[in-house]
């Protein structure tokens, strides 16, 4: 378990803005930042962070929170491991026991992958450096590619030993459990029942996810071998989806966002050379075609993208789908050819970090023209030079803003002398048809769902609260460390000042009236409790609470507040603070009257044959609607809920 001290230790240390910059391109806004939001797929940027409240929400589709609560929806991540994630960030110890054998077993066996990918991961780089064979072979074809010791350091490649079961031995003696090695990927089974390493024999790429954990590995072979694949790749594992991940991303992040641009190459080797040419806002697809997810994280971080192609590569016209792609998830797209014989390996081994950013600004040209070069170049045969033209509008109606996709479409209609109006109409039955492709997708798609009778889900807190709980809760959230009554006179002659939260407590104590919501109780009491604190602030408190629940609340409470500037929040002075406070408790008291009479009008009809029941009943339905019209007198016309 971590300590009380040292969970306010690290909730006192993380910076939201740092925090959510390690995942979102934030730019200032005001006094808050903006962002694309991380959590649902967006092209206008809804997702703000305040510096100043500590916590970060999404306008859009509502999610959010302080530090700890975005690190546990991001990376869906127990509230443990994301203080232990925000801990390592911020360089802060957290001293816990040692699990023990029994414990270790219990871990999930998602943790159990992560793990022991990790420990391949030191496996592997173990073996380059500090065995003969890794020296000889592994480190020998990095020294051949040029890589230096920090590049190595960095991306920490490794290298897997020609023993075919050397790896699975080692992490057994380690007492990693055989079926974990099969689902990694690390091992596989053969017809015969034994294990075998996956990468035998090849120089080893771990890939990294967005935060740093290990889910994959990538493996080339270093013999001419003809019946093996060059590269070996992890396959599709509880923790690892290769459309999702890319290859680079962790180290280039940072890059991405500051440069507002990112490089697209094809392999490793592309990424670790261009890194260490001193260009890092680069990834690579991690060996996969180019997908919707990959697109959307690196859409996280900038909007503007330029993918490099070999100048001799002849999957050009197969990989240029992924332009499109690119385009319907609304990326500015350039694109380079790099010189004939060229890759970014051996480019980037050619020239300085500013000689191939200057290449890079001189050479890269829109889609438009990349595909008008790629497909017109040399055709003359009508129908093939139409088949092209027909491909680069396709590309066009792809782009989602009308200006931009109008201003592309004047571009075509001069390059290639053709009516604007004749493009137009092509590019309309691309949009057409698109739209209703979706409708009958959407429609299979729910024709393959089995009819299912929707489970009844337990009531979320915000559930079981009524609108005048939650409203009541949202003013000692807001305001419940402020002073609502100045000098109140005590039975013993001591003069007292009341804040909110403690005249709320008070009021409904009066009559042990407590919420339906054991978590609005429970804010409430500690309100109360923390309220002689020096420097208390309630709605700081609530919003960085430990419970990750209370801090959500909280922050759904205040994000009004959060959302209008400080020139349109209306300013609460004491009277009107207390005119509310006061409206509200009296409209709680009418709402649990109510609900009362109900509850009695049925005992009544439950109870018609006891007489005797049925007149005690009566008589406190009486009583209640004499309080119910007392409390209806009080607040007279004006009536919130």
């Amino acid at each position: 378990m971590i300590d009380k001290a040292t969970i306010d230790k690290i909730m006192d240390a993380a910076n939201i803005v740092d925090v959510v910059s390690e995942f979102v391109s934030l730019r200032k806004a005001g006094v808050n930042y903006k962002g694309l939001c991380p959590f649902h797929n967006e092209k206008t940027p809804s997702f703000v962070v305040s510096p100043a409240k500590g916590y970060c929400h999404c306008f859009s589709c509502g999610k959010g929170g302080n530090s700890v609560g975005f690190i546990m929806e991001h990376e869906q991540m127990t509230y443990p491991e994301a203080l232990r994630w925000l801990a390592h960030k911020y360089n802060i110890e957290i001293h816990e026991r040692e699990l023990s054998d029994d414990e270790k077993r219990e871990e999930s066996e998602r943790e159990s992958l992560f793990i022991l990918n990790n420990w391949a991961l030191k496996y592997f780089q173990n073996n380059l450096l500090n065995s003969n064979e890794g020296q000889a072979i592994g480190m020998q074809y990095f020294r051949s590619r040029g890589f230096r010791d920090d590049t190595i350091s960095k991306f920490q490649l490794g290298y897997a030993m020609s023993e075919r079961n050397a790896l699975a031995k080692a992490a057994m003696e380690e007492g990693f459990k055989e079926q974990f090695l099969i689902d990694t990927g690390l091992c596989y089974k053969k017809e015969d029942g034994e294990i075998q390493d996956r990468y035998f024999g090849r120089v080893i790429f771990p890939v990294h996810t967005v935060t740093g954990r290990v889910v994959a590995f990538g493996g080339r072979i270093l013999t001419n071998n003809k019946k093996l694949a060059k590269y070996v790749n992890s396959p599709e594992s509880l923790i690892y989806h290769k459309s999702n991940e890319l290859y680079g991303i962790y180290l280039a992040k940072q890059a991405i966002a500051k440069k507002d641009r990112c490089y697209l190459v094809e392999g490793y080797i592309d990424v670790t050379a261009m890194h260490q040419s001193g260009i890092e806002n680069v990834v690579a697809s991690s060996g996969t075609s180019l997908t919707t997810g990959q697109i959307r994280l690196i859409h996280r971080f900038t909007s503007n993208i330029t993918v490099l192609y070999d100048g001799d590569s002849a999957g050009i016209h197969a990989s240029i789908r992924g332009i499109d792609m690119l385009l319907s998830e609304g990326m500015n797209v350039k694109v380079l050819l790099l010189p004939d014989g060229d890759d970014p390996d051996s480019f980037a081994r050619k020239h300085t970090a500013k000689d191939f950013q200057d290449y890079i600004e001189a050479h890269q040209t829109d889609f438009i023209e990349f595909k008008t070069n790629l497909l017109l170049k040399g055709v003359t045969d009508p129908i093939k030079r139409s088949e092209a033209i027909s491909s680069i509008i396709r590309s066009v109606s792809m782009v989602k803003d009308q200006i931009i996709r109008a201003t592309y479409t004047s571009e075509c209609s001069n390059k290639l002398g053709i009516n604007e109006a004749t493009l137009i109409n092509t590019m309309n039955k691309f949009i057409r048809g698109d739209i209703e492709e979706q409708q009958k997708e959407q429609k299979r798609e729910e024709a393959r769902q089995p009819q299912q009778i929707e489970p009844i889900t337990p009531a979320t807190p915000m559930q079981q609260a009524s609108k005048v709980e939650y409203m009541l809760i949202q003013m000692v959230v807001r305001h419940g460390h402020e002073t609502l009554y100045k000098d109140i006179e005590t039975e013993d002659g001591e003069k007292i000042d009341l804040s909110v939260s403690q005249y709320i407590s008070y009021d409904l104590g009066t009559d042990g009236l407590t919420f339906h919501n054991e978590i609005f109780n429970r804010m409430l009491q500690e309100a109360v409790e923390h309220n002689n604190d020096e420097n208390f602030n309630s709605e700081s408190y609530f919003t960085h609470h430990p419970d990750i629940e209370i801090s959500r609340i909280s922050t759904e409470m205040i994000i009004d507040h959060f959302q209008l500037s400080k020139s349109l929040q209306v300013k609460n002075d004491e009277d009107t603070l207390r005119n509310k406070v006061i409206h509200l408790i009296l409209d709680f008291r009418m709402d649990y009257v109510e609900q009362h009479l109900k509850d009695l009008q049925r005992e009544i009809s439950l109870s018609i044959n006891d007489s005797e029941k049925v007149m005690k009943l009566m008589n406190e339905y009486k009583d209640m609607q004499a309080i119910r019209n007392s409390i209806a007198k009080e607040l007279g016309n004006d009536i919130i809920i």
